[in-house]
């Protein structure tokens, strides 16, 4: 499942990518459009469908209360793993595109409001410029540092394969936000793996007869109320689409397409292969988790993303009314036909 979910976001980050180039899209809607195309929702979602599916009466997934079980710790795994590739992959993939649109909106501005309070026409800042000598003082070496230079990079040829990967880690690493990484969902999806994997820690904590399942039922009884807190947040979040804001029809429709067509069937494909070699067994309820996971709209936590750099709220707002909107057609058809695949 950790495989299957983070090949759905590298799939959709490159479909995303093509939609790009392909409709021209603004340098400060990028992030966004990869953000949308390649995090899911694999929350509250899942944990609404997968239940509501086993308690049908004629359910293909067997015994009511296993499926009902079973399907509820899948969505739950599927939640925690999707919640570690959205605050890790897809929040340092959205900043890269969203910095860089901040940075050049605050250069084109500054430098306009120079320009207008000094008074100076572009001729003049040309010819000033070219009177600006190439090199500065600081930047003419001597010999002696050309030849240090020279020796350290001969040093350094000789494991070129090191240097560049140590060069792209520490970058990576400057780059990474720890706080971001470590959220609120993340740390909760660390502590549930560590007490349901470590047998002292579930005998204790999970269980009518664990010292304390106080902790256990606690939790439970949050994580219900959350599900409709959720819906509320998605509805709060809907009404500012209904505003008019810079999104193209064209960028939209490709955002639906990938969402609901192209992810889809190259999940029904990733899924199926896997199967056929052997990496997935045969419960059907698993493949249909599997599955379900290249059909959800995208994650809210792009809107929580888009509100921390402070850009592009109103056109993400549009973006999730009409994914969200065509989302109640397109899982509705996507789980008949994953029902019908899989029975």
């Amino acid at each position: 499942m950790p495989v299957n979910i983070l090949l759905s976001f590298l799939i959709g980050s490159a479909l995303a990518w093509i939609l790009i180039k392909i409709t021209r899209t603004p340098p400060h809607l990028q992030g966004l459009v990869i953000g949308c195309c390649s995090a899911g929702n694999m929350g509250n979602l899942l944990l609404i469908i997968v239940p509501a599916v086993c308690e049908e009466s004629n359910s293909p997934f067997g015994d009511t209360s296993v499926c009902s079980s079973y399907g509820k710790a899948y969505a739950s795994l599927s939640m925690a793993v999707g919640a570690i590739y959205i605050w890790t992959y897809v929040y340092y993939v959205m900043s890269l595109y969203l910095n860089k649109s901040v940075s050049d909106a605050g250069t084109n501005k500054d430098s306009r409001i120079h320009i207008i309070s000094s008074g100076e026409s572009s001729t003049d800042i040309f010819l000033e410029s070219s009177r600006k000598p190439l090199l500065h003082s600081s930047d003419r070496h001597s010999p002696d540092d050309s030849q240090i230079q020279a020796e350290t990079r001969s040093t350094k040829s000789r494991f070129p394969f090191l240097d560049k990967m140590r060069q792209r880690i520490n970058k990576f690493t400057e780059k990474i936000d720890l706080k971001m990484i470590f959220a609120p969902s993340t740390i909760a999806a660390i502590i549930g793996f560590v007490i349901g994997t470590i047998s002292p820690f579930r005998k204790v904590i999970v269980g009518e007869s664990a010292p304390l399942r106080v902790l256990d039922s606690s939790a439970a009884l949050v994580g219900e109320a959350a599900i409709p807190a959720m819906t509320l947040v998605i509805g709060a979040n809907l009404l500012s689409g209904l505003k008019r804001s810079g999104v193209g029809v064209s960028l939209i429709m490709g955002i639906i397409a990938i969402r609901y067509i192209l992810l889809p069937l190259l999940g029904i494909v990733i899924v199926k292969a896997a199967y056929r070699f052997g990496f997935i067994g045969s419960d059907s309820l698993y493949q249909f988790i599997l599955l379900l996971q290249y059909a959800v709209p995208p994650a809210l936590a792009v809107g929580t993303i888009i509100q921390l750099f402070e850009t592009s709220e109103s056109e993400c707002s549009v973006i999730l009314l009409w994914t969200y909107a065509v989302a109640a057609f397109a899982l509705t058809l996507w789980i008949t036909f994953y029902i019908w695949l899989l029975t």
